[in-house]
């Protein structure tokens, strides 16, 4: 029996003739991300406040770092950190960058009910615009993971874009039903600071903490690449682990190649899907497989 392709995304065109786009974003997990695992972690301080480190010390250092340089990002924010760092988010905001939605606690997707789901959504929802006064249009799931429910609850509350799939270089539209679409904006593990940096004892990590210089290299290799493939090239950064002084400086360097380099549009993620939503494209279908089939 013939089944329909899934058919690859396609390369955008993007603005004033620019060859590639390019977005550094962060992801402002703060205790949540631990406290989700574990609750009685809350009673560790010294891990408390390795995680407080990013919206008590890292952001700051991150936003003087993106002043610089002219940039606009993208911080995706659990409306748990909004809460307990709420001076810190609408900082953030008034800097002109975009607050995006990242749960509520951080909370883990993988085989959750499409209900729980749903009260993590609007639980962050509304934690972010009693802070920031701002509903977002954008979403990322904790640990990128996404279930086949996400994109149809995403579609019933007005987000415009997610950023938690892998399989493209390329923004798309994927299709959520017959009539609604979402902008996808893909990213990869490789360009995410968790794997070179963060280590927590008995928390999360594996005791290997890389060197700035070896991710910078990395990183780099893969800007310089995804300029070559017109792609979107999509930075994950997190404060508590990138706001650290070299770490910070290192992150600098690429982000003011990416800046002043003509060739590439550099970005918020509101700003991308909204330019990739002007383009009209046809949605892609993403289908569940079927191993038994």
């Amino acid at each position: 029996m013939s089944r329909p392709l899934m058919r690859p995304a396609e390369p955008v065109a993007w603005p004033e003739g620019r060859r590639a786009a390019a977005a550094f974003t962060f992801d402002l997990d703060a205790e949540s991300v631990v406290l989700v695992a574990d609750p009685s972690i809350a009673g560790r301080m010294s891990v408390m406040s390795h995680q407080a480190y990013g919206p008590l010390t890292g952001v700051p250092r991150l936003l003087r770092m993106l002043d610089r340089h002219g940039v606009r990002s993208t911080f995706f924010v659990p409306g748990y950190t909004a809460h307990r760092h709420p001076g810190t988010v609408c900082e953030i905001a008034a800097a002109g960058h975009e607050i995006a939605h990242h749960g509520y606690l951080h909370e883990p997707l993988a085989g959750v009910a499409p209900e729980a789901e749903a009260s993590y959504l609007d639980r962050g929802l509304a934690a972010l615009e009693e802070v920031t006064g701002v509903r977002p249009v954008g979403y990322r799931a904790p640990m990128w993971e996404l279930t086949w429910a996400s994109p149809a609850l995403l579609a019933d509350r007005g987000f415009r874009y997610d950023s938690s799939l892998m399989d493209s270089d390329h923004p798309y539209e994927l299709a959520v039903d017959g009539t609604r679409s979402l902008v996808e904006i893909p990213v990869n593990w490789g360009l995410d600071d968790w794997e070179q940096y963060c280590f927590i004892p008995e928390v999360a990590g594996t005791g290997l903490i890389e060197s700035p210089r070896k991710a910078l290299e990395m990183w780099r290799a893969e800007y310089h690449a995804m300029r070559e493939e017109g792609g979107c090239f999509v930075l994950t950064a997190h404060p508590f682990l990138s706001g650290r002084p070299s770490r910070a400086a290192a992150l600098e360097e690429l982000v003011a190649e990416a800046a002043g380099d003509p060739a590439t549009w550099v970005a918020s993620l509101a700003e991308i899907s909204a330019h990739v939503r002007s383009l009209a494209l046809e949605p892609r279908s993403v289908r569940r497989p079927d191993p038994t089939n």
